[in-house]
């Protein structure tokens, strides 16, 4: 007897399954002389007509929540984010009122409660795992576990074993049987980072999870059923992978059923504040010292620096300027990299500088910020009677660093004591 072979849905939609169901009842009707393995496709079926079916429920739900909150008068970004709080969003941190960060939270907000795949995107360091965080925290798993995996830092060789685990004996050094991710992660979700760094093997295999709920342990022919809720996140543009042919067009629509993109934090400068006061509570914390004051120099970097490693670069910073500053943060106390991207200088005091053409932007912002720290240092030295030491520990300088920039602007602190 040859199974009957139901067709693969092009589309989620209900004609689509009645069609399935009627080929299925029709298959059901020689169930009796059915052998083992047909058997076993047909419960492979049972659970894909199953799975479609809680997918068209899903995206009728949501769509009934985003019409009904398109009927929802307009409400100011404070309104919407203190509607976010007042419905019980789990939030580990703090976030603004970026319109494009509020759209995200709501969409994700919409997304927690159901299991269908959500891909997240976004520049590196923008949250894109605390999103799958708040994603889980905010489902009916959170209290299952929830399991997340580099995909970029697993060697090609090896992905297979790490997500579905291995049978001892099924490659060398594989000692003893060996459970992978995705049973790590069974009941609660499992969040894919860089999942555009997946290889197209492991891609084939991860699309075949996705449809069947099914994993093999690498070596074994045994069949595990998992049940674990799908979060990937990428950096990359997967949509022009697929056209490319370097991402499987199916496993990105697979996965994108939800799809999110967190605005970088140059687009999010109304959180700045709230960040640098979270951060330097949690730096605080961890060293065991008292919150970092910030300079009014400082404070200005941070609302006009572009960061181009985002949130995760700027919680970098405060660590840093909490473990090397005194009392207070200032300018100094920045990473070089950071302090040179960015001139920290007013527009008056930008405009009072005549703009030389013939350099380079970057030789520009140097010169600027040379100047200011020059500015600086003179003032403070007059201030301090030439008292390098003083000025040294009142700034959270390292005084062998401040004699070192004092000589790159020529700057003598005998010359700013005054004569008795």
């Amino acid at each position: 007897m040859e199974i009957i072979k139901v067709s693969k849905l092009s589309t989620a939609s209900f004609a689509g399954l009645l069609e399935k169901i009627e080929l299925m009842r029709s298959t059901l009707r020689w169930a009796s002389q059915l052998d083992k393995q047909d058997i076993q496709k047909l419960l492979v079926q049972c659970s894909q007509l199953s799975n479609d079916v809680m997918l068209i429920s899903r995206k009728e739900r949501i769509k009934e929540n985003i019409e009904k909150s398109a009927k929802q008068p307009d409400l100011t970004a404070a309104q919407r984010k203190q509607g976010l709080l007042d419905r019980g969003l789990i939030f580990e941190g703090v976030f603004g009122e970026s319109r494009k960060l509020l759209e995200t939270m709501e969409i994700a907000e919409k997304a927690a409660p159901t299991d269908l795949p959500i891909l997240i995107d976004g520049e590196s360091g923008t949250g894109k795992e605390l999103m799958a965080k708040v994603i889980h925290n905010n489902s009916s798993r959170s209290e299952q576990p929830f399991i997340s995996v580099n995909c970029g830092a697993i060697p090609e060789n090896l992905i297979e074993s790490e997500l579905f685990g291995h049978k001892k004996g099924a490659f060398t050094g594989a000692s003893s049987d060996r459970a992978g991710k995705f049973e790590s992660a069974n009941g609660g979700t499992i969040f894919l980072d860089e999942i555009g760094e997946l290889p197209l093997q492991g891609q084939v295999k991860l699309l075949r999870v996705l449809q069947s709920q099914e994993i093999q342990r690498v070596g074994s022919e045994q069949v595990i059923i998992i049940d674990a809720r799908i979060v990937a996140a990428t950096n990359k543009n997967l949509f022009e992978m697929a056209n490319a042919g370097t991402f499987r067009e199916d496993l990105f629509y697979r996965l994108s059923v939800i799809h999110v993109t967190l605005p970088p934090l140059r687009e999010r400068k109304d959180e700045i504040p709230l960040l640098l006061e979270f951060y330097c509570d949690e730096a605080a914390e961890r060293l065991n010292r008292s919150p970092v004051k910030i300079s009014k120099r400082l404070l200005n970097f941070f609302n006009t620096y572009h960061y181009p490693g985002n949130i995760r670069e700027l919680r970098n910073i405060i660590y840093r300027m909490s473990c090397l500053a005194d009392t207070t943060a200032d300018l100094e106390h920045l990473p070089t990299l950071a302090h040179n991207t960015n001139s920290n200088i007013s527009e008056e005091e930008a405009a009072s500088e005549p703009i030389n053409l013939e350099l380079t932007l970057t030789e520009y912002r140097r010169k600027i910020t040379d100047k200011a720290e020059k500015e600086y240092l003179q003032e403070a030295l007059t201030k301090n009677n030439g008292n390098a030491t003083e000025l040294a520990r009142k700034t959270g300088m390292n005084r062998s660093y401040l004699q070192l920039v004092l000589k790159k602007h020529n700057l003598h602190s005998l010359d700013f004591r005054k004569k008795k």
